[in-house]
């Protein structure tokens, strides 16, 4: 396997109407001269067209509010594979690569139908081009999901064209010929072809019909199922791979930005006199800000360019700048909190109502109530934003660390008023990006940079500091549930009030309200067996930026229900995992009968139903797991929560230990993954080992707060991550075998929403003590 992470690409052309389709969505383009320069003099390349059967391509974000899919429209992108007359196989993957394996798990689906020698793999990155690729914004933990149909066909359609290719060469049946390890082999003659020898001569054949593609059955996969290592592993290891940061060229300049400390801000005086005394600093440039909603256009400011990075920082500290604060100057988080509080405690926007949950409330045995908080969170990558931008002859090039390379190109010719065909954006390696770099506007800027220096390319570098100041933060929530029981502690009413600031208040006027895609992560699919259950939404107010951050609303939402139904278990004198499952009640599809639609992760209800069953089971195999109801040392405590994210299934029981001085340490962590189907184990496990890893940092330490609108917090020693010595001494990942009937899941954030509460329960569970604040702080050496 190898990859080519560094290697400029010449893009494939689009394949034509005259292009021979006899396949469903796989198209031959050999003999139209695509992949030049990846493909050596000739051979076959296919072009799948992703187009699967049930799922709603159309829902767009005009369908489910400006947030929901942002970032592409034509949501049937083209993903290019090609066998070179060497023998080479290539693929050209459009989604970034940031650690969660897409690189090497999409040539892994393709290797395996089509038979071919994984060290004879390799992997190219895509440019942004949405004409070509679709919607290549990577996040939803949806690569893999959307893809791999399309991708087993295709590796299958060019083995059974070579295949075709043999037997015409031999004169035999095609049934007497099978393909093998880059090879086809004739039965009974023992004869042998490889792959490179016949690419040229199948490239003139026709695509097989769809219902001709022969796929392989589970038990003949040679890959898929596999835990394959990455495709970038060895560059990653001697570091050779090229990420946002290493980018370097001739006369390259570097910038940094002096941004408005408040959201909304500008400068209201500016004396640079300073600055431009430091050595090598060559230019100072005011950037403008955008009016509100400025989705992923710069805050403003002042930037400053010089021969390196420290002649730029320098100049930057010398920069004397007046701020006008705007609008956002008094924003306060512990003022702010006290009034989502309020809100929560009063009616509001009805958005699911089964059954009469005030008549059930009055009647009830017992009555809990509850109220949880979680603050801003910063996704902090371990590789800040970086972007390198040069822009000569009318033309600009961008290379950097990006999630959505076609928005990021749109955003830079909107920008630079240059024609979109003009503009080239090539894709790094990502240290990192849980959604903060699916927000480009320090390409933006980078750009705007670069249009000053007359051909020169510039550099623009975020400090560690600017990222947690300047970023877009994982929204502030306050949530509150009623419930009321019976006398034997069976829950008969359910009351969810969630309020917090929403994504779409950077796209369009700031609606106060949740979108319906923020209230489907969680909120209103959550499938409990409650005859009574109402969830409404109060208003909140953005005053800050708000963006993705791993797993989205589902981290409120699910520390809120599964802290909340653990303590309706200890209100009933009930085991944690019995109760939540009486709570989930039987095996079946949940109807949430009440809503006229569920956002479903952009996908169809039919393929990725809300699925009971599937949730009790991962429930009850980490439970099985991890020896729940075993004795544990005193101040030790189990806890468990099991949530639906992403079209998959997760629950997770944590082991927590509190000393007598407060301490806290995690022994151990067990994770149950139900995903549908399994391309590489070993992704899946370090996926999940790293959300369990993000879930004790934000729920031990991190939080972004505000104080006269600036975030109060600036690198990691006060917006504190998890360190080695707060690590779980033991992490198990438990997969549930594929399960070849149902369609692929999610894998890269499922993981992190059950962490917490599960943690927060163990917590309960050792001390007595509940959490309902993350994070948690000092709390428990209160």
């Amino acid at each position: 396997m190898t990859s080519l992470i560094n290697t400029p690409v010449t893009e494939p052309v689009i394949p034509s109407a005259n292009d021979r389709i006899t396949g469903e969505g796989i198209t031959n383009v050999s003999r139209r001269g695509v992949l030049k320069g990846i493909v050596a003099g000739g051979g076959l390349v296919l072009a799948a067209r992703i187009m699967p059967v049930g799922r709603p391509f159309a829902q767009t974000a005009t369908a489910y509010g400006a947030a929901a899919m942002p970032h592409g429209t034509v949501n049937a992108p083209s993903a290019f594979i090609s066998i070179a007359k060497d023998g080479t196989v290539t693929i050209v993957c459009h989604r970034s690569e940031m650690g969660q394996g897409v690189r090497t798990g999409m040539p892994q689906i393709v290797a395996d139908e089509l038979e071919a020698d994984w060290s004879r793999v390799r992997v190219v990155n895509a440019t942004g081009d949405e004409e070509k690729y679709g919607n290549q914004d990577t996040d939803g933990s949806r690569s893999t999901r959307h893809f791999m149909p399309a991708m087993r066909e295709a590796g299958a359609s060019a083995r059974m064209m070579l295949e075709q290719t043999a037997a015409k060469r031999w004169g035999v049946d095609p049934s007497e010929v099978s393909a093998s390890n880059h090879e086809v082999v004739h039965k009974a003659s023992g004869r042998k072809l490889g792959y490179g020898e016949l690419a040229e001569e199948a490239a003139i054949l026709e695509v097989p019909a769809k219902d001709q593609i022969k796929l392989k059955t589970p038990d003949q996969f040679r890959y898929i199922g596999k835990g394959l290592p990455l495709a970038d592993g060895f560059d990653i290891t001697v570091g050779k791979a090229m990420y946002g940061f290493d980018t370097w060229m001739e006369g390259m300049n570097y910038a940094v930005v002096a941004r408005p400390p408040v959201f909304g801000g500008k400068v209201a005086s500016l004396d640079d006199s300073e600055a431009k005394k430091i050595p090598g600093v060559l230019k100072i440039v005011r950037i403008e800000g955008t009016p509100a909603p400025a989705k992923f256009m710069p805050l403003g400011g002042v930037a400053v360019i010089a021969k390196n990075t420290w002649a730029a920082m320098k100049g930057r500290d010398a920069l004397k700048i007046t701020w006008d604060d705007g609008p956002h100057k008094s924003y306060d988080s512990e003022a702010y909190r006290a009034q989502m509080e309020e809100t929560a405690r009063k009616p509001a926007k009805v958005v699911r109502n089964e059954g009469d949950v005030d008549a059930a409330l009055g009647k009830a045995a017992k009555k809990l109530e509850a109220e949880y908080y979680i603050p801003h969170l910063a996704q902090a990558p371990m590789e800040p934003p970086a972007a390198t931008v040069r822009i000569k002859d009318g033309k600009c090039d961008v290379w950097a660390c990006v999630q959505a390379p076609q928005i990021t190109r749109t955003d830079i010719a909107e920008k630079l008023g240059m024609k979109f065909e003009d503009v080239t954006v090539h894709v790094t390696l990502l240290g990192g990006g849980f959604g903060r770099k699916s927000k480009p506007d320090f390409a933006v800027e980078a750009a705007l940079l670069a249009k000053e220096m007359n051909g020169a390319p510039v550099k623009l570098l975020w400090t560690r500091e600017d990222d947690i100041r300047h970023g877009y933060y994982h929204t502030v929530s306050a949530e509150r549930i009623e419930a009321g029981m019976d006398a034997n502690g069976k829950p008969v009413a359910w009351l969810h009030r969630s309020v917090a600031p929403s994504i779409v208040s950077i796209f369009a006027p700031d609606p106060k309200h949740q979108g319906a895609f923020e209230l489907g992560m969680g909120l209103v699919d959550v499938p409990f067996d409650i005859p009574n259950l109402r969830c409404e939404n109060g208003e909140a107010e953005a005053h800050a930026r708000i963006g993705w951050f791993r797993s989205v609303s589902n981290i409120p939402h699910a520390f809120a229900i599964q802290s909340f139904a653990a303590e309706m278990a200890h209100a009933a004198g009930k085991d944690q995992k019995d109760y939540l499952l009486e709570l989930m009640g039987p095996a079946r599809v949940a109807e949430l009968k009440s809503l006229d639609t569920l956002w479903n992760y952009g996908e169809s209800t039919k393929m990725y139903p809300v699925d009971v069953g599937r949730l009790r089971h991962v429930t009850e195999l980490v439970a099985e797991k991890a020896g729940w109801g075993r004795k544990v040392p005193e101040r030790h405590g189990l806890g468990i929560a099991a949530h639906r994210s992403f079209v998959t299934y997760v629950a997770t029981v944590v082991e927590a230990a509190v000393a007598e001085d407060g301490t806290l340490s995690i022994p151990r962590i067990d994770v149950a993954i139900d995903c549908g189907n399994v391309v590489n184990p070993d992704r899946i496990r370090s996926q999940v080992e790293g959300a369990c890893i993000m879930g004790l940092s934000l729920a031990l330490s991190s939080e972004i707060s505000f104080k006269d609108g600036r975030v109060v917090q600036g690198n990691f020693d006060d917006y504190v991550v998890a360190r080695i010595d707060q690590a779980p001494r033991e992490i198990n990942v438990h997969i549930v075998p594929s399960n070849w009937d149902l369609a692929p899941g999610g894998v890269g954030e499922p993981g992190l929403p059950p962490l917490a509460p599960a943690l927060t329960n163990a917590i309960f569970a050792a001390t007595g003590k509940r959490i309902r604040t993350l994070p948690i702080g000092e709390q428990l050496k209160a």
